[in-house]
């Protein structure tokens, strides 16, 4: 890749983190935090998922 292509990668990367920072700021702010009820279904979820993926690479 050209180094300008890369340079302008980088500034609109830069810009748009600069852009979406104070949103997610406020978006955080203002969200409602989780319940252990929440955290519990999200780690069974993701424990789920992560099963799944080790039956599918062991089953190749």
């Amino acid at each position: 890749m050209d180094i300008w292509m890369k340079v302008g990668s980088a500034l609109l990367l830069g810009a748009m983190i600069i852009y979406l920072w104070p949103r997610a700021k406020i978006m955080m702010q203002e969200s409602p935090k989780g319940s252990s009820d929440d955290w519990k279904t999200a780690s069974i979820a993701l424990l789920g998922v992560i099963g799944f993926v080790i039956l599918l690479m062991m089953a190749v």
